[in-house]
């Protein structure tokens, strides 16, 4: 059984990592969709959401979500699972304390390339502005995803075109076997 995490700022590739995983034949259990879906379900905005969850329920909220999704997961048989969005040291930790072997898989670009790709893919909480981009860069940092990425077991970046980012991943994929 293999649990890894995959991080990294908004726009720099993640979801890339996500996608040659599930290819791979690995479960994604994204934090951000379980943030997503509680807002849903709250009639709120994600970013809101977060917030407040981590105000009622303390600052690890959605790790804690996150492990008993992956728990509930691996009774159902599930044998490779890649976390994405980890967003703080504490966060690691937790995965770390509760599944062996965990590692952190973390994709990295340059604030240009990754405002010029959200400005293309416009999600929700995306923006084509470049102050609010920035805005949203110092929130992550400000949990401490720098460190996150900074200590990761992987670092992929993904600066140049979409193959060889690609390649990059699964060249570390094949590494760990998955």
């Amino acid at each position: 059984m293999q649990v890894m995490g995959v991080s990294g700022l908004p726009g720099s590739g993640k979801s890339l990592v996500s996608d040659i995983a599930s290819e791979r034949g690995a479960v994604i259990v994204s934090m951000g969709d379980i943030v997503r879906e509680e807002a849903k379900k709250r009639g709120e905005s994600s970013k809101e959401t977060a917030k407040n969850l981590r105000a009622e329920h303390g600052k690890y909220i959605v790790s804690e979500l996150t492990v008993k999704k992956i728990k509930q997961l691996q009774k159902e048989g599930i044998k490779t699972i890649l976390v994405d969005g980890i967003r703080s040291p504490p966060e690691v930790d937790m995965f770390k304390e509760n599944f062996d072997n965990f590692i952190i898989v973390s994709v990295f670009a340059n604030p240009q390339i990754r405002f010029e790709r959200l400005k293309n893919r416009m999600r929700e909480d995306d923006s084509n502005d470049y102050s609010e981009f920035k805005k949203r860069d110092h929130t992550e940092l400000g949990f401490g995803i720098g460190d996150v990425i900074s200590l990761s077991d992987k670092l992929i970046i993904n600066e140049s075109d979409l193959d060889s980012c690609r390649a990059k991943i699964n060249e570390f994929f094949d590494e760990i076997n998955l």
